[in-house]
């Protein structure tokens, strides 16, 4: 059976009183039997009435200053260890000593513990959320080409007007596999924080017109029109092979999710809310997103037309995930517009570094 170490009486509190008691009953005997010349009895008669006495007060006065911050001292170490954390904001150390002292480390460690532990169920629910969707995606393009295969195996090889066919479709399988491995990867480092951002100045007009040569043959195959609207050069504070990545998403996206003789604009324009940023836009005439799904579109593995990207062959629905990563890595912000059948548009700001500092200073 365990003993418990608090109760009504302080056994601190008795050892401090009876040493002191002790000391000071001596002490006492001894100078009134050499410096007042009392008898040998009075002497230890007066040493042991001053040891009881300065015993009790001594007892009594350690008691009131210790025992009940000993007792909240034993209680937050009893919370850690069953994990049972509370707000220790209302309680008040006044006595500025070395158990006072102790009384605040442990509500520190306490709150310590309870972010770490709070941070590994986070980390846990991640995991057992990010191996379910891994599940779900990798399902699909693994059973379509072990389907083409088995075909091919049992026979569809030799005919000449389907083998190709069901290679084809069975490559562009491994091409989604290929790509949902890769952007894996990609958030995986981007939410653990393993992946930093190179914040450096970069041409934000030659950043994107970059991006928008190279997916200009996509947006011919897709009948659509891709233009830029942007008036003037800007340098930016930002890491240049993130912020590409993030324009190659969005325009992409505009142009997967668009209709045929459909436009998309990828325009730079000053931020109404702060000057010394600037709001990069891509905005689209496409399918358009519903109210509903505007919150969610950010989300791991999140499609609003699934069929459409997997059609498409390179949908692995975390890119917008991907996006959303970078310009919070960034400390910028993003900002979705859509309505159904009409418009989407998408836009992030970033900070500039051609912004005077005189006035960066007055704005702020």
């Amino acid at each position: 059976m365990r003993k418990k170490p608090f109760q009504k009486s302080s056994l601190l509190a008795f050892r401090s009183a009876l040493y002191s008691a002790l000391f000071i009953g001596i002490v006492v005997g001894i100078a009134a039997h050499f410096l007042l010349d009392t008898t040998l009895p009075k002497s230890f008669l007066l040493g042991g009435g001053m040891f009881l006495l300065s015993g009790v007060i001594v007892y009594f006065v350690t008691y009131k200053q210790q025992f009940h911050r000993l007792k909240i001292l034993d209680q937050i170490n009893k919370n850690i260890l069953k994990k049972r954390f509370r707000d220790y904001e209302e309680l008040q150390t006044k006595n500025h000593d070395e158990l006072d002292y102790l009384i605040k480390q442990s509500v520190r460690a306490s709150k310590t513990v309870e972010r770490e532990i709070q941070r590994l169920n986070r980390i846990e629910n991640y995991r057992k959320e990010f191996i379910g969707d891994i599940s779900h995606e990798l399902k699909t393009p693994i059973f379509a080409i072990q389907g083409f295969i088995e075909t091919l195996l049992n026979g569809a090889i030799d005919d000449e007007e389907v083998n190709r066919k069901f290679l084809e479709k069975a490559m562009r399988n491994v091409n989604r596999l290929i790509y949902l491995t890769r952007d894996l990867m990609e958030i995986s480092k981007l939410e653990t924080g393993e992946l930093k951002s190179d914040i450096q100045n970069i041409n934000l007009k030659e950043t994107i017109m970059e991006i928008v040569n190279n997916l200009q043959y996509k947006a011919e195959k897709a009948d659509v029109l891709l233009k830029t609207d942007i008036p003037i050069d800007h340098i930016v504070r930002a890491d240049p092979n993130q912020i590409k990545q993030v324009l190659i998403n969005l325009i992409d996206n505009a142009i997967k999710y668009n209709v045929e003789g459909g436009k998309v604009t990828v325009g730079v324009k000053p931020w109404a809310e702060d000057e010394s940023r600037l709001l990069v836009y891509v905005k689209d005439t496409g399918i358009g997103i519903s109210q509903q799904h505007i919150e969610r579109v950010t989300e791991r593995f999140f499609r609003v037309d699934k069929s459409r990207s997997r059609e498409d062959g390179e949908g692995t629905g975390l890119g917008l995930a991907i996006v959303k990563h970078i310009i919070q890595a960034h400390n910028e912000e993003l900002f979705i517009e859509s309505t159904p059948n009409v418009s989407s548009s998408f836009s992030f700001t970033l900070s500039r570094a051609d912004f005077p500092a005189s006035k960066a200073d007055r704005t702020s």
